[in-house]
């Protein structure tokens, strides 16, 4: 059985750090990524590590976190670092089977699909 598990969440203050993690299990996948939902906002990308290695990530938080993803392709992290009260969001890990760059990875995960693996999702907050 296919599962992603984030962990990591937690309640900080502006200009704090966090660390997710999302653990795989049942399937290696070539494309892999973050994205976050806060409450009445559509969910979006936050960063994404395709087949090659080369990380994407969003504008807003481009310098601050970085995506990374263990040799073996069982562990995705995301260090953040400088968080801002607007990083406020449920994040989310997901993953799907196609090998590319970080930017094709995003597009494909970003796009509802059946091949799409998720999370259950990790709670951020950042207070001011």
């Amino acid at each position: 059985q296919v599962r992603l598990v984030e962990s990591g969440g937690g309640s900080v203050q502006a200009g704090g750090s966090l660390r997710l993690s999302c653990g795989v299990s049942g399937a290696i996948y070539a494309c892999m990524g973050w994205f976050r939902q806060a409450p009445g906002k559509e969910r979006e990308g936050v960063a994404t590590i395709g087949g090659y290695g080369d990380p994407w990530y969003a504008d807003s938080v481009n310098g601050r976190f970085t995506v990374s993803i263990d040799d073996a392709r069982h562990t995705l992290t995301l260090q953040m670092n400088s968080l801002m009260p607007e990083d406020t969001a449920m994040y989310f890990c997901a993953a799907r089977g196609i090998w590319g760059t970080s930017s094709l990875c995003y597009d494909r995960l970003r796009v509802s699909s059946d091949e799409t693996i998720w999370g259950q999702g990790t709670q951020v907050t950042v207070s001011s």
